[in-house]
Parts: structure tokens; C-alpha cells; sequence
């Protein structure tokens, strides 16, 4: 999703005073301007001590093969794969369907080659669904027909093909947005919504914004209404009451970044609904409680799925509020009305991966003053903190063009045990891998697999360690094992430590790699692990 004061590919400059750079995201354009305006899952440093150890790989200490205490590093690493527009995948819409499996089968080759342990799929882009869903229409981005489906069960089949490969699924939700702008999208013509469109049965719940006539104009769910609030969380929730999703995922969209000077039109659900509050202060309300309220459904229907936003990475400037960050950007409470610090501290969320898309030493959002505010923003919480890394803006010109500066902010991410995992923008930009970026954080960073962090308060069954075999041919061995666990961990001593160098999806299964002398563990579905058997 994005960068900017940005978020995914596209980048919109606009400039108030001051000059600012900054992105749209996730495929879809992100209007942000710059104003002049003048432990992680835990707490206590016990913890912080630990995620420490955990990121950097540090023998557990609690558990031995042939002697050799087990190092994995645990931090979760991720890519967004973005179907609006067809900025990752499908390339494009209305492929066969053996094509589109091809394709994504791509994305999940990509992920393990680059260690990675979690997808973050766009699977509702805009008021539509990558399943067959009673609340809206199938996406116009794999069929190239809105409303028409494909030949199979796509999300059963993205989840399933996913979890073979060991990796997270997380269903990336846009909830309020209603149409993707013209030419490509239905803009705000509600009659070119597919028929069986929420909003063209319920056009009371629609908003056009910016207006007609404005460039990017298109539909949206009113916040302000409950009863759109409603059917949008209930229309997110199939999605994880059918699938065996991991996690639900939001990004930034909630209510519109501004353009211009147009205002959002929601005056008469405002004159309705506002119960006496500031206009400001009850769009804030209708997106906190939206956020309260997922977060509270989620873990009653499936108390194991993670609940995560990517949101803007500025909260408020430090300027207007002495809480905030050393900033002179876009201000997430006050312009989109996303009061991202209170879902953290109300510890409503499981993670949150803030869109930092800007250099180190960007005068107006410095990465390396606003990830030590993030860091103190999750500190005395539950809540886990990614950073969401722009991939996509290498090459650019400036700082950009030096392939290294993604490799200096995640060194920087690792001077802080907070900092337990990144998700980068997007996938397209991570397989390109332009001046060599990846190739060269991924070399530094992400060398051997990642076991994801453990949430402590997520339901735990952790398994019992499995039986294990070995049987060698040459320089080779090759380990089979029963277990009872979600997946298992493969572990082969090296020097003074056992490494973590592969997992497995399922109970029962078989590795083969180089000879020497291993150990397996088991997994359950929340990444806590069982004791070590040595082959």
C-alpha cells in the first residue's frame, strides 16, 4: 500500500507552502500534501529484551539440538499484493483462470525465494469481493466484468495455495471506498456499478467525493450512517467467517484524503447522526468505532485472526499537538479523521504497520525521527509494530536513487526491539528489484527464513514435539516427521547454535537439505512452538 506522506504507487505532489512529496497508495491514487503549518507485543523491558533477541535470531536458550540452543529469527515479514487496477496481480483483468493461478503462484515463488512469512491481499478494493459474497459483487479486477465471477473459488484457492507454502494470509480490506474512479473504475455513476451493487440498492449510503467533474471522482459507504457502518463490517466478516484467513487488514482508506477545498458531503447524515459533537470530532467517532467494533467481532467469530491497519504515517505534527511527531506533514487525525494513536493505545488492533514512505533526513517526515515515535506509540501495549517500507520508490530521483536507503532504514528498524516485522509496497516493486534494492536488504536482512512473532494473548495449543527421522544418502539427509502441530520448524546446527532454516506447512511432511544434524519443532496456528526433536 502506498508511500508518501505516500502510500503505493502513484505520487501526487502537491504543495502548501511548503514542498512536499508525497504518494498515493495502494494502486489507487493518495491525494496527501504537505502543510507549512508552524514494546512491542508487550510490555516492560523484560520484553523488550526479548524481541530483541528474537529479531536479531539469538538462541532461545530453552531448547537444544545436539546441545545447541535453537535461534529463528521471529519478525514478520510481508508484501502487499494489490489487485485494484491490477497494479500486482492479475496483470490483467480477465485472464483465463489457469493464467491467474499461474500469476499468483508467482507472487507466493517471490515470498519464499525473499524469506518472506505473510501476504497482505487486496481481496475488497472497492465495495466489491475476490469471493462470492451476499454483500457485493465480484471485482471487476480479475474478470474485467464487474459482477462476473471466475470459474473457481478464488479465495478458497489464493488460502490454501498460501498456506502451503507456510505463509500468513492476511485479507486486505478497503472498507469504505464504493468505486475505483474512471475510466477504469465506475467513478461516481452509480448506474455503472455492477447490478447487484449495495449502493445502487442502498444509493441513501452513497457519497461522490471528490465531486463530479474532479479528477478521481467516485462513490463511497458513508461513514456517518450506521447502517452502512453495519453492512460494511458485515460484508468484511463473511470473508472471515467462510475462510481460514489469518488476518484482516485495513490500509489508510477510511474517509477520503481532501482535495482542494471540497469538503466531504455529509451534512445531512452529520445533521442526523452528530449528536452534538464537532463535525471533525464525529467523523473521528464513526471511524474509531468502526475500528472498536471489527476488532470486537473478529475475536468473538475467530478469536486466533489478527487485526492490523496500515495507516498514514503521520498522526499529528508536534506543532499542533505536543503529542505528535517531529513532522510538518499531512495530519491523519485531522484530515482523514483516522485518530490512529487512540486504536493503539485502546489496544483495539493486534499490529500496526504505519506507512513511513519517506527518506531518512526528509525535512518535512524524517524516517528516522518518525519510527522512534512509532516505537513510543505501541510502548506499554499489546500492539505489534511493521513498518511499511516503499519498495516502490526506489529509483526515484533524490535519495532515492541510491539503492541502499532502504537497506539503512531497516538497519535502523533493528535498533529498536519494538520494531518486529516490515510489509513493503508492493509486490511488483520487490520483484522488480530496481537498482538492486532488494537484492541487497534481502541479502543483509532476510538471508534465512522468519518464524512470525508470537501474540501472547491469541489463542495458544502449543503442540507437543514431533517424531522425527533421518536418512542419509550421500551429502544429503533427508528428515520425515509425524507431528499434531499447524507446521514445523527445521533446524540444523551450525557452529555454536541450531538455525532455523526452513518450515514446513501441515503435521506430517518431509525436507531433504545438506547433511549434518538437525532438529525439528512444531508450530501451532499462532507461531507458538513445542519442544525440539534431534534426527
Amino acid at each position: 500500500m502506498r508511500h508518501r506522506l505516500p502510500r503505493r504507487p502513484p505520487v501526487l505532489p502537491i504543495v502548501i507552502g511548503i514542498v512536499l512529496a508525497i504518494v498515493a497508495g495502494v494502486g489507487a491514487l493518495r491525494a496527501v500534501w504537505v502543510s507549512s503549518s508552524a514494546p512491542a507485543a508487550g510490555s516492560g523491558t523484560e520484553d523488550a529484551r526479548l524481541a530483541d533477541r528474537a529479531a536479531r535470531g539469538e538462541p532461545r536458550g530453552d531448547a537444544r539440538c545436539d546441545g545447541k540452543p535453537l535461534a529463528a529469527p521471529r519478525e514478520l515479514r510481508g508484501i502487499w499484493i494489490t489487485t485494484v487496477e491490477n497494479i500486482d496481480w492479475p496483470s490483467t483483468p480477465g485472464l483465463p483462470d489457469e493464467q491467474i493461478k499461474a500469476e499468483y503462484r508467482g507472487w507466493l515463488d517471490l515470498a519464499q525465494q525473499r524469506n518472506l512469512n505473510a501476504v497482505f491481499v487486496h481481496v475488497r478494493p472497492s465495495g466489491d469481493a475476490l469471493w462470492p459474497s451476499k454483500y457485493a459483487p465480484w471485482s471487476e479486477w480479475i474478470t474485467g466484468v464487474r459482477g462476473k465471477a471466475p470459474g473457481f473459488d478464488l479465495m478458497q484457492w489464493m488460502i490454501d495455495e498460501t498456506h502451503a507454502r507456510n505463509l500468513e494470509f492476511h485479507a486486505w480490506f478497503n472498507p469504505y471506498r464504493g468505486s475505483q474512479p474512471g475510466p477504469k473504475g465506475a467513478g461516481p455513476d452509480i448506474e455503472a456499478l455492477a447490478p447487484d451493487h449495495p449502493l445502487r440498492q442502498h444509493p441513501e449510503w452513497a457519497i461522490v467525493y471528490p465531486a463530479k467533474g474532479t479528477t478521481g471522482s467516485r462513490l463511497h459507504f458513508n461513514p456517518g450512517i450506521p447502517e452502512a457502518r453495519k453492512f460494511v463490517e458485515d460484508s468484511m466478516l463473511e470473508a472471515v467467517e467462510k475462510y481460514d484467513v489469518d488476518g484482516v487488514h485495513f490500509d489508510d482508506f477510511f474517509y477520503q484524503y481532501p482535495v482542494g477545498k471540497q469538503d466531504y458531503p455529509d451534512q445531512a447524515a452529520y445533521q442526523q447522526y452528530g449528536g452534538g459533537k464537532s463535525r471533525a470530532d464525529w467523523r473521528r467517532d464513526n471511524v474509531n468505532k468502526l475500528v472498536e467494533e471489527m476488532s470486537g467481532r473478529i475475536r468473538k467469530l475467530k478469536p486466533w485472526v489478527k487485526f492490523g491497519i496500515s495507516p498514514f504515517g503521520i498522526w499529528r505534527n508536534a506543532t499542533t499537538d505536543p503529542q505528535g511527531s517531529p513532522t510538518r506533514g499531512l495530519q491523519s487525525y485531522d484530515e482523514i479523521y483516522a485518530d490512529t494513536r487512540l486504536w493503539v493505545q485502546r489496544q483495539w488492533l493486534d499490529y500496526i504497520v504505519p506507512q513511513l514512505y519517506w527518506n531518512i533526513g526528509f525535512d518535512v517526515a524524517d524516517y528516522a525521527k518518525l519510527l522512534p515515535w512509532w516505537v513510543n506509540v505501541v510502548k506499554d501495549t499489546r500492539v505489534q509494530l511493521y513498518i511499511g517500507q516503499a519498495d516502490y520508490r526506489v529509483g526515484q530521483s533524490g535519495v532515492w536513487s541510491d539503492p541502499a536507503e532502504l537497506d539503512r532504514q531497516l538497519a535502523l528498524n533493528r535498533t529498536y526491539p519494538q520494531v518486529t516485522g516490515s510489509v513493503h509496497f508492493s509486490a511488483k516493486s520487490m520483484r522488480s528489484d530496481s537498482l538492486g534494492s532488494v537484492s541487497r536488504y534481502a541479502a543483509r536482512f532476510y538471508g534465512t527464513p522468519a518464524l512470525p512473532p508470537v501474540m501472547d494473548w491469541l489463542p495458544e495449543h502449543v503442540p507437543g514435539a514431533p517424531s522425527v527421522r533421518a536418512e542419509k544418502n550421500g551429502d544429503k539427509v533427508k528428515l520425515s516427521w509425524k507431528s499434531k502441530g499447524a507446521s514445523v520448524a527445521v533446524y540444523r546446527v551450525d557452529g555454536s547454535r541450531a538455525g532455523l532454516v526452513a518450515t514446513k506447512r501441515g503435521g506430517d511432511g518431509e525436507w531433504t537439505g545438506p547433511a549434518g544434524r538437525y532438529c525439528v519443532t512444531a508450530l501451532d496456528r499462532s507461531w507458538n512452538e513445542s519442544g525440539a526433536t534431534a534426527a
